[in-house]
């Protein structure tokens, strides 16, 4: 083989180890752009990233800089649309986006009403959502709002309206329920509440402190928590064995109750 022909497939050969390296990013697209740092190649000519796809389109962007933009504006996407952005790039570099959070979701729902029935029916609507981020549902019970259920959000809506719903089961009295959003930065977004009086039984309970053991008279959500208000046990049952907690002070959390207890 004559040596020239040898030297191009070497090259051919090392071009193809070089570009072989992909930075995946997904998120959903806010009407903002994401921005690159792009660093020289190893190799001392050249740049680290060669081509940007989103959603497997590629994109016109001009990567041969050592900072570039990613134009979402020109591919035509709507926003709240998820978009999955590939950077492929040489082996040993790696570009880095100077702005990833334009693409996390942020909670934008507007609630237009919320209600519970006597059954235990949390009936909510929704406008003003972009981006399909899941609900928490809440209740307002020993004196703080507890999850009680996480259901998925539907995002963009065609008639910007999202209607949802959720079963529960009622305790005893008032029981007023809300619903949250979290946003990537931790920022909670909350509904107004719903508000309904239960005749349903107060569920009642009895101690035996010699085998370290509540029962209660019917099945319930529990909590054991302890003086700085850490959650030590959680369950559903009708009974609850505490023979695992240290000495100390707590609160036995259940139905509409909080009873405070001492392990001696």
């Amino acid at each position: 083989m004559p040596k020239i022909t040898f030297l191009i497939i070497a090259l051919f050969m090392q071009m193809g180890v070089a570009f072989c390296a992909e930075f995946v990013f997904e998120g959903t697209y806010q009407n903002k752009n994401l921005y690159v740092s792009n660093p020289v190649a190893v190799e001392g000519f050249g740049f680290c990233a060669y081509e940007v796809t989103v959603n497997g389109i590629v994109t016109t962007d001009e990567v041969n800089a050592a900072t570039f933009e990613i134009d979402f504006s020109a591919l035509s996407l709507t926003f709240g649309q998820p978009v999955v952005v590939v950077i492929k790039h040489k082996d040993n570099c790696e570009p880095t986006v100077a702005n990833p959070s334009v693409l996390l979701p942020v909670s934008t729902f507007e609630c237009k009403q919320i209600s519970v029935n006597e059954d235990g029916l949390i009936s909510f609507s929704t406008t003003g959502e972009r981006v399909a981020i899941n609900f928490f549902i809440e209740q307002y019970k020993w004196n703080k709002w507890v999850k009680i259920g996480e259901m998925n959000g539907k995002g963009v809506a065609k008639e910007n309206i999202n209607d949802y719903t959720f079963k529960t089961k009622l305790i005893a009295g008032e029981n007023k329920f809300r619903v949250s959003q979290q946003s990537f930065d931790g920022a909670i977004r909350s509904s107004q509440s719903a508000s309904i009086v239960s005749s349903t039984p107060v569920v009642e309970f009895e101690r035996n402190t010699k085998e370290m053991l509540f029962t209660f008279t019917v099945r319930t959500n529990y909590e054991i928590v302890d003086m700085y208000g850490l959650v030590k046990m959680a369950a559903n049952g009708d009974k609850v064995n505490y023979s695992k907690l240290t000495k100390g002070d707590y609160f036995l959390n259940f139905d509409n109750s909080s009873v405070p207890f001492t392990i001696k």
